[in-house]
């Protein structure tokens, strides 16, 4: 028997065994968390993490964000729990809200006075959340629909119960079945610049009725408007546009007093 040969088959056989056993053991420690490599792949998924929140914050902060419907005051359009998406860019390039637009707003200093600052921390924490549509919105927030823009006449009601804006009846179907479209009786014309909004669950609604007698009476100014109100992007069963109207097609400018000619 050659007993050279059988030596260098055994030293081959080993030299294969021992690549064989580094390169499982390398394979290990790639895959651990204890190696470089693994600490830069997760370094590298947190970086994008945080890039795609921050991205999602921006976004939401001047084009589109999640609103978060807190009350029954917009039903049946909105349901509670019904996470609205507002256009940003909607009144950002010389349009204005329109009448039957629905609209988010900020009211303070309209529909509440000026609250006190908080803790920083939990108010950023807070907006955040809520420009995510993760949490209620503000308590200042609020969404309505524009039923009167500057220079209208809104007048509560005609002889048939109807709101009458610039003297045209409007027959407003968005309305919850079995509400007056109110029951608080009003005659107001606009100041330019503001807007005169209310709820379609008119019986469940605080709008711009119940601020009359307040300074600014009731009105919202245009300024204050974060967007409008275009889609439903959650639940999935709700997913759609906020649906249009066509109750103020017919409705004229004011031309009495404090109105436009």
């Amino acid at each position: 028997m050659d007993t050279e040969a059988q030596h260098t088959e055994r030293d081959r056989s080993s030299g294969e065994e021992e690549r064989s056993r580094s390169a499982r053991v390398s394979g290990l420690d790639e895959g651990s968390g204890s190696a470089p490599g693994g600490v830069l792949t997760w370094r590298r998924t947190g970086l994008i993490g945080v890039a795609c929140m921050v991205f999602l914050l921006v976004f939401s902060h001047f084009v589109l964000q999640p609103f978060l419907v807190p009350s029954s005051s917009m039903e049946p359009t909105l349901q509670v729990g019904d996470r609205i998406l507002v256009n940003k860019l909607a009144y950002r390039f010389g349009d204005e809200p329109r009448r039957g637009d629905v609209v988010v707003f900020d009211g303070t200093g309209s529909f509440v006075e000026e609250q006190p600052a908080g803790n920083p921390v939990t108010g950023l924490l807070h907006d955040a959340a809520a420009a995510l549509g993760l949490a209620e919105p503000d308590e200042t927030d609020f969404v309505k629909r524009v039923v009167g823009t500057g220079g209208d006449r809104v007048v509560c009601c005609d002889k048939a119960g109807r709101i009458t804006v610039n003297g045209v009846p409007v027959t407003e179907t968005y309305v919850m079945l079995g509400d007056r479209p109110s029951n608080v009786r009003f005659d107001i014309v606009v100041p330019d610049g503001t807007l005169w909004v209310m709820g379609d669950h008119r019986s469940q609604s605080s709008d711009s009725r119940d601020h009359l007698g307040r300074p600014g009476g009731g009105m919202v100014p245009v300024e204050q408007v974060i967007g409008r109100a275009d889609w439903i992007g959650w639940p999935v069963g709700r997913w759609s546009t906020v649906p249009d109207t066509e109750a103020f097609d017919a409705v004229p400018q004011w031309t009495g007093p404090g109105g436009h000619g």
